[in-house]
């Protein structure tokens, strides 16, 4: 691509399979004037999607990304939230043709704001079920250690750290899981429980 001229609007298209096509978004996104598009054929599940990875890289202060869905781009709400600080962090404005949020407008903004308090409170929320499930048991006379669950949320986790460059130590620490627990999730022992997580 040629050298990036200031505040543009740069799309980013994505499907879920070879079979389906990518006209409709691309269509979409020539149509609300953009002057790149970044497109792919990837599973929802998918952790490499070199085209978004380029496509954030590409984007400069005072542009804007644009996007039919806010599914096309994120595949979960914590992987929203880390894009979206990228974003801020950039300066780069969001909008969202389907579900009408621009970041350009000032409810626009608010919305991306909120998107950060959004992936808080579903971390908490997750930790909160994660106790009272704990203690429930533990009345129960359930006694806790060995073996320990994998869940789809500490298998997304994990990914999303490692795709930012979270040290090891540190997200071992965070989801409370064994160095072996870590490397087995990498390797994709436990991406059976992220069926049905696609959009």
């Amino acid at each position: 691509m040629s050298e990036q001229h200031p505040s543009q609007k740069v799309g980013y298209a994505r499907v879920s399979s070879s079979g389906q096509s990518l006209d409709v978004q691309t269509d979409k996104l020539r149509k609300a004037g953009c002057h790149f598009i970044y497109s792919e054929k990837v599973s929802g599940l998918e952790q490499n999607r070199p085209q978004l990875i380029e496509c954030l890289h590409y984007v400069r202060k005072g542009d804007t990304l644009v996007i039919t869905k806010l599914d096309r781009m994120a595949r979960s709400v914590l992987h929203l939230n880390t894009i979206v600080q990228k974003l801020k962090e950039k300066d780069v404005n969001l909008v969202v043709l389907d579900q009408k949020i621009d970041t350009t407008a000032a409810l626009g903004k608010l919305t991306f704001n909120m998107v950060s308090s959004f992936a808080e409170f579903e971390n908490d929320l997750r930790k909160e079920r994660q106790i009272d499930g704990i203690k429930k048991a533990q009345q129960k006379g359930v006694k806790f250690g060995r073996p320990f669950k994998v869940t789809a949320d500490i298998v997304i986790g994990v990914k999303e750290n490692k795709d930012n460059g979270i040290a090891v130590s540190d997200t071992i620490s965070e989801f409370k899981i064994s160095r072996r627990t870590y490397y087995t999730i990498m390797k994709g022992a436990y991406d059976y429980l992220l069926d049905g997580k696609d959009h």
